[in-house]
């Protein structure tokens, strides 16, 4: 075993299959220089002296223009992993993600295959609105991508190695303030994600989740981020004898869903939080498949907890009120009983 961060974890999920598989590579923006951090958030760090600037390729910025690149790649037999500094870039390169990667192996009947990895840095830290989303929502809506959102080292890096031996397209979705990177890349706010990573080879299988904390009164569903809001909120409710079990998707798409009405069945209250807006986000697609699948084993509303319907703000004071807090999530539990 060894302690890591999550950043540490994903480079050594990039390292252990790129020694393992020659047709893997790297692929973005300052993810080799010489001097760099290793991308915006260290993860590639080191890996351009180990293996050469030709699996960890810098490109000018230009997000449609290396994605594109990367496609191609994909479809040509390579397993390309993609960086963007930012998941809000995403959007310069929808056209290549949604109406290419996602389509090719469906309108060729199977007979083309995606095997593309994008990592995408996403959450509100300080950066205001064009460097602050959650875009999670938009990617599970488009079919034939998938998407994964890890909230620990231990996962991070058996999702990430998953990830990079799929076939099709996935979208690795990672909280800054769950990195734990060092140095001139510590972020404000940033909370402990460390955890023990074995040595020996291992993966998670996309399509896992795993129940956090368990509990007999409430579900309360989080991912990334507000996974840990979660979970303090918990301790404190149990303080007050309400019980909470926290559940960890850790796969949007595909998506354990029976784990989380197992979890409504036994507890009949449902509380879900995630740090995207509240109109069209992922936390509407829970609670209608459990309205859906579950609804005569509640014994009470199904409950959001969200950022409202505005831009991530800069402002700190605002940023606080905008990303969903330990104590709202307290508040929507406790409205529940």
């Amino acid at each position: 075993m060894a302690r890591m961060t999550i950043a540490e974890a994903l480079r050594q999920a990039i390292r252990e299959e790129m020694r393992r598989d020659p047709r893997v590579f790297c692929i973005g923006e300052d993810i080799g220089i010489p001097g760099g951090w290793g991308g915006a958030f260290t993860v590639t760090l080191g890996l351009a002296e180990e293996f050469g600037h030709e699996r960890i390729l810098d490109t000018p910025i230009s997000e449609l223009g290396f994605t594109g690149i990367a496609v191609g790649a994909a479809i040509g037999g390579l397993r390309p992993i993609v960086d963007v500094q930012y998941g809000d870039f995403l959007f310069l390169a929808m056209d290549q993600l949604v109406n290419e990667a996602a389509k090719l192996t469906y309108m060729s009947g199977g007979t083309v295959k995606v095997p593309l990895v994008m990592r995408a840095p996403v959450g509100a830290t300080r950066r205001g609105a064009q460097h602050a989303q959650s875009l999670e929502a938009f990617f599970t809506h488009v079919p034939g991508l998938k998407v994964i959102a890890p909230s620990t080292a231990y996962d991070a890096k058996g999702l990430l190695k998953s990830a990079i031996r799929d076939d099709n397209p996935v979208i690795v979705f990672e909280h800054k303030l769950l990195y734990g990177s060092k140095g001139p890349r510590k972020e404000h706010g940033a909370l402990d994600a460390t955890g023990e990573v074995p040595d020996e080879e291992y993966l998670i299988p996309l399509g896992k989740g795993i129940i956090r904390r368990e509990g007999r009164d409430v579900t309360i569903v989080g991912k990334l981020l507000t996974v840990y809001r979660a979970l303090e909120a918990a301790e404190r409710l149990a303080q007050e004898g309400i019980e909470a079990e926290v559940i960890d998707p850790r796969t949007l798409v595909p998506l354990d869903k029976e784990l989380i009405l197992e979890s409504v069945r036994k507890t009949g209250r449902l509380v879900i939080v995630e740090e995207d807006n509240l109109t069209g986000g992922w936390a509407g697609d829970i609670a209608a498949i459990v309205a859906e699948e579950a609804f005569y084993w509640l014994d009470a509303p199904i409950k959001r907890v969200s950022a409202p319907d505005t831009p991530p703000p800069f402002a700190p004071v605002m940023e606080d009120f905008y990303v969903p807090s330990v104590e709202r999530v307290v508040q929507a539990v406790k409205a529940l009983f």
